[in-house]
């Protein structure tokens, strides 16, 4: 894990602030994989991404996640908890970041997705096509050579059937069942934009505190920065006794 010290972590903010959801999520990915290069960041399957954001996160903000979510049948506004740690342990690195899949006459070999394909079939016409193409390693049947607009629709189910099984943490789906009509409602947990969310709020809260502090004390801000949060908190107690 990366410096997550408070300065750290409101520079990460900062520099987010500026970014669309994807450079946030490569910033929050970027601390919490200090081993990796920056430009290796992009290339990292999805799932172990995600374990990665969801590792951070329960360093940063603990093991329980509050969720909210509207039924998808009456509305109903759904708030229920969640255990980071729940899905961390079911996101095990993938073994391998390539895929072949042998069967009927075919031989595919196929990577598995990270962010920089996301981002960049992000505006293509067909998605799923793009993405298929941009992963696609190669692909032969019956010997001869084949493109990935030449696969029947069977072979690519069983492509994203492969590559589920291969990285399963790419897409963590949440299963609600509404409390008020009983219908289940499948939503996806993005993990970077949740995070970003936290974060978010944490580091306006404690630029409040710093205001709060430089006005009673008249410290600078690494000063209060490098107070212990418990100390940081009693001090704001005795502002509040004044």
């Amino acid at each position: 894990m990366a410096d997550t010290g408070t300065a750290a972590l409101l520079a990460t903010w900062e520099a987010g602030l500026a970014e669309a959801p994807a450079g946030r999520a490569l910033l929050l990915h970027g601390t919490a994989r200090p081993d990796l290069d920056t430009t290796a960041l992009p290339a990292v399957p999805l799932g172990e991404r995600e374990g990665d954001l969801l590792a951070l996160r329960r360093a940063l903000f603990g093991e329980r996640m509050q969720v909210r979510l509207d039924c998808r049948a009456c509305g109903a506004d759904m708030e229920f908890e969640l255990d980071a740690g729940d899905f961390t342990r079911s996101l095990d690195r993938p073994a391998r970041q390539v895929v072949r899949l042998t069967e009927d006459g075919w031989d595919i070999t196929f990577r598995l997705p990270a962010a920089a394909d996301l981002t960049a079939v992000a505006r293509a016409t067909d998605p799923r096509t793009a993405l298929l193409a941009r992963c696609l390693v190669s692909a032969v049947h019956d010997g001869a050579p084949r493109t990935a607009d030449s696969l029947p629709p069977p072979v690519q189910r069983r492509i994203a059937e492969a590559v589920e099984a291969a990285d399963p943490g790419a897409d963590i789906t949440l299963n609600v069942g509404c409390p008020e009509c009983g219908t289940t409602t499948r939503a996806e947990l993005d993990i970077a934009s949740y995070l970003w969310t936290e974060l978010d709020a944490w580091a306006r809260d404690t630029l409040l505190d710093v205001h709060l502090l430089a006005t009673a004390y008249g410290w600078s801000e690494p000063e209060i920065l490098a107070l212990s949060p418990l100390r940081r908190r009693y001090y704001l107690e005795l502002c509040a006794d004044v």
